[in-house]
């Protein structure tokens, strides 16, 4: 079975999106995975098809309804997949997590609008919700081709070579090293010359050495939990 997809959205024409070109795209026109977006708005059951309401206690903006929601929920098959509302309350993503999800068998996104989702909806059918970082956007539709791509890149036979997954930000906990190729000089800079120098055990060295300190400089926050390395 590929991989699938199934993202509830008010908005269906934005997937598969960038998903659709280069490597992804690929795999989607091959069957590596699948993608399918379900309009929520088919679940209304009023004559102007409403999907929001007024918040309760007051307040600005509008709700995606629960039970409109739920409807559109439960037309997807509780086949096991997780399902996840994109929200900058949630949990950061990680590689970590991008991992487990990609081993899976997918995922069930819901993707919220207006000032967010009832939260008797999001308890009742268990929805985790999961962050792509500290800033709002206009919908969550944004994030889930966000968490989507860095799912299907990892999935097997997406990746040309599937080494280049393995030394980049986060793989190892810590961010990438600098990358160089030709020319040999550019505007005066020179490529370092250690890797150049065809020796595998001194470039690894260097390019650990480089991550680190990119990752102190940067993101400190990473460097807990990172091993020691002898």
């Amino acid at each position: 079975m590929p991989f699938k997809a199934s993202i509830l959205t008010l908005y269906p024409d934005m997937f598969p999106g960038h998903l659709g070109l280069a490597l992804a795209g690929r795999a989607l026109e091959r069957g590596d995975w699948a993608i399918e977006a379900v309009q929520i708005r088919d679940f209304a059951e009023d004559k102007h098809r409403s999907v929001d309401d007024t918040p309760s206690g007051g307040g600005a903006g509008m709700v995606l309804r629960p039970d409109v929601l739920a409807r559109a929920i439960d037309s997807i098959a509780d086949d096991g997949r997780p399902r996840l509302l994109m929200s900058p309350r949630g949990r950061p993503l990680t590689q970590e997590r991008v991992r487990e999800l990609a081993e899976g068998e997918g995922v069930v996104i819901v993707c919220g609008r207006f000032e967010g989702v009832d939260q008797r909806v999001i308890d009742a059918r268990q929805l985790e919700e999961v962050s792509i970082g500290d800033y709002i956007l206009s919908g969550g539709e944004p994030a889930a081709l966000t968490l989507l791509d860095a799912v299907v890149r990892i999935l097997p036979g997406v990746m040309g070579n599937q080494l280049s997954g393995v030394h980049e930000s986060f793989e190892g906990g810590l961010l990438e090293h600098p990358q160089y190729t030709r020319p040999q000089v550019f505007e005066g800079r020179e490529i370092p010359e250690v890797l150049t120098s065809g020796n595998h055990a001194a470039i690894e060295k260097w390019r650990h050495e480089q991550a680190a300190k990119l990752t102190r400089e940067r993101r400190p926050d990473l460097l807990p939990n990172q091993p020691v390395k002898k």
